[in-house]
């Protein structure tokens, strides 16, 4: 069974950084690109940042870009987002993405 388990999230201030991680299991991670995606409450999906299976390729939403990184190490099958100079327009709920899976999300608030 695919599990996908996000963390990392809280209330920053806006400047600030955050580091979200999504555990993997059930699937071989190493063979897959993954994907982080956001929603705010009452709005669609908004594609953050993808990562090829072997961490060599990614790319950025242009809201996100020069601001965010993604990551994975696949010794750990785990996957992550870092996010600085953090916007209130960040504030959303955060969600790694295998196929047409995602986990329970992690909240992430910018606010001051």
């Amino acid at each position: 069974e695919v599990q996908l388990v996000e963390s990392g999230g809280g209330l920053v201030h806006p400047g600030g950084s955050l580091r979200l991680s999504c555990a993997a299991s059930g699937f071989a991670f190493s063979n897959y690109d993954m994907h982080w995606v956001r929603q705010v409450p009452g709005k669609g999906l908004e594609g953050v940042a993808a990562i090829s299976s072997d961490g060599g390729t990614t790319q950025l939403a242009q809201s996100v870009k020069g601001r965010f990184t993604v990551s994975r190490d696949n010794t750990k099958n785990t996957l992550y987002l870092q996010m600085n100079d953090l916007k209130p327009e960040d504030t959303a709920v955060y969600f790694c993405v295998h196929m047409d899976k995602r986990g329970q999300g992690t909240q992430v608030t910018v606010s001051s």
